[in-house]
């Protein structure tokens, strides 16, 4: 099927948060793009520079994400898209099997392609690459609180070695002494991996300015693989340039409320920020949700009687040992599963009472409610912090539109939640 709208770029991320982290990026380097959630089923029905197809891909079975990204890749190919971004997160978490190798080489295959790279770097998240090995703020990837993630726990903070395990193909290394040195530098640098048999390199970035010098040297390349930051480099290989027309969104109305299901610890302590302003807040129980308890229910009820007086905060946040004691007694993914399908069903039911500004906290989690809220795409806003825009949505309950913000679980500073109803209520240009 052809169609008479084309796009320049075509990305495919692994989750949802992740899905607006990279709309986001693009948007403010001067694309306009519309995120859809899953792939549609018909053609562009409007102008865009970019799409980001957002899965729900990262912790599934790998076979299961394969077919998922390639029926995005199809698709956005249909769209015309000359260049194909496989997004993942900036902490490039993954289970022991997958997904991120797995996905990039059936990617690599269907896009007859030997040759792309890898690289999680997002600076404006403290997430930093260097010879290799990825660092999260001062220190590195398993001394950051990840090596406890309840479902892809990272140990292990060298790429070229984690990344190898999950492929078949040789992975190799462009260092930050070739990156410094720039575009020239780094397309030499591609020719000598690819001669030596590497299918994938993971880059080195310290700054926003190594991946602006990066960008340049990817412009050819037909699959890229990265977290959300190497997009603020690539607009400009399209001849785009920052523009603040794309992010404008409609005034924001209605009531206003949070969801959580990550059990990161930025988002603990945003949690935390938020209960001792004086915010109402409820935690949920994962034991009475497997008891049969009708936890949504009560949660509704309480939130029911608050959120009129304000934000409301509805949360399954937990310390590590208490997440691992849920899961010794229900299963890993089965306790997940089931706090994502509570929270989605709450946040349902919280926009059917006249919530219209949801702030929803966990990739997973922010998965699970996208679906349950039936949004098929989103308008991307003005950025709340690094990789954490308003978005703007038509959804079950709210058929005129809902603001609403899909933060990552490591993302944004302890006051977020504070933060991003603060910025709705100030007017943008």
């Amino acid at each position: 099927m052809s169609t008479t709208r084309r796009i320049k770029l075509g990305c495919i991320a692994d989750d949802f948060t992740g899905a607006t982290d990279l709309a986001n990026n693009l948007v403010r380097a001067g694309m306009r793009v519309v995120q859809t959630i899953g792939v549609p089923h018909g053609p562009l029905d409007t102008d865009a520079d970019a799409v980001v197809v957002a899965l729900k891909s990262r912790t599934i079975p790998p076979a299961e994400a394969i077919d998922q990204s390639l029926v995005a890749l199809q698709w956005l190919q249909e769209q015309g898209a000359q260049q194909i971004y496989f997004k993942y997160c900036s902490t490039f978490d993954s289970t022991a099997t997958g997904n991120i190798g797995p996905v990039t080489e059936a990617l690599m295959a269907a896009l007859n392609t030997p040759f792309t790279i890898a690289t999680p770097a997002f600076p404006d998240n403290k997430r930093t690459v260097f010879k290799g090995y990825l660092f999260a703020g001062e220190g590195l990837l398993n001394e950051s609180g990840m090596q406890n993630h309840p479902l892809t726990p990272m140990t292990d903070p060298n790429l070229v070695r984690v990344l190898q395990a999950q492929t078949r193909g040789k992975v190799g290394l462009i260092d930050h002494q070739v990156v410094a040195q720039g575009e020239a530098a780094i397309r030499a640098r591609i020719e000598t991996l690819k001669a030596e048999g590497v299918a994938v390199a993971i880059v080195d970035a310290i700054s926003n300015a190594d991946l602006l010098r990066m960008a340049p040297a990817l412009k050819d390349l037909p699959l890229l693989t990265a977290g959300s930051g190497v997009a603020i480099g690539l607009p400009a290989n399209f001849g785009l340039a920052p523009s603040s027309e794309a992010s404008s969104l409609p005034v924001a109305r209605g009531l206003r409320a949070i969801v959580s299901g990550s059990c990161s610890v930025a988002t603990n302590q945003q949690v935390l920020d938020f209960i001792q302003r004086g915010g109402e807040a409820l935690a949920i129980d994962p034991l009475r949700i497997a008891s049969g308890a009708n936890v949504a229910a009560e949660a509704l009820a309480w939130a029911e009687a608050r959120v009129n007086r304000g934000p409301v905060l509805v949360y399954s946040t937990a310390e590590p040992s208490a997440v691992r004691a849920i899961q010794g007694q229900l299963g890993v993914e089965e306790a997940g599963a089931m706090v994502e399908r509570t929270i989605a069903t709450i946040a349902h039911g919280l926009v059917e009472r006249g919530v219209r500004q949801l702030v929803v906290a966990g990739g997973e989690t922010s998965g699970a409610c996208v679906q349950a809220l039936g949004i098929a795409q989103m308008r991307i806003g003005p950025q709340i912090d690094p990789g954490v825009p308003w978005c703007h949505a038509v959804a079950k309950g709210a058929p005129e539109g809902l603001h609403i913000t899909l933060k990552s679980g490591n993302f944004g500073t302890a006051d977020f939640f504070t933060k991003a109803f603060a910025q709705l209520d100030t007017p943008t240009a």
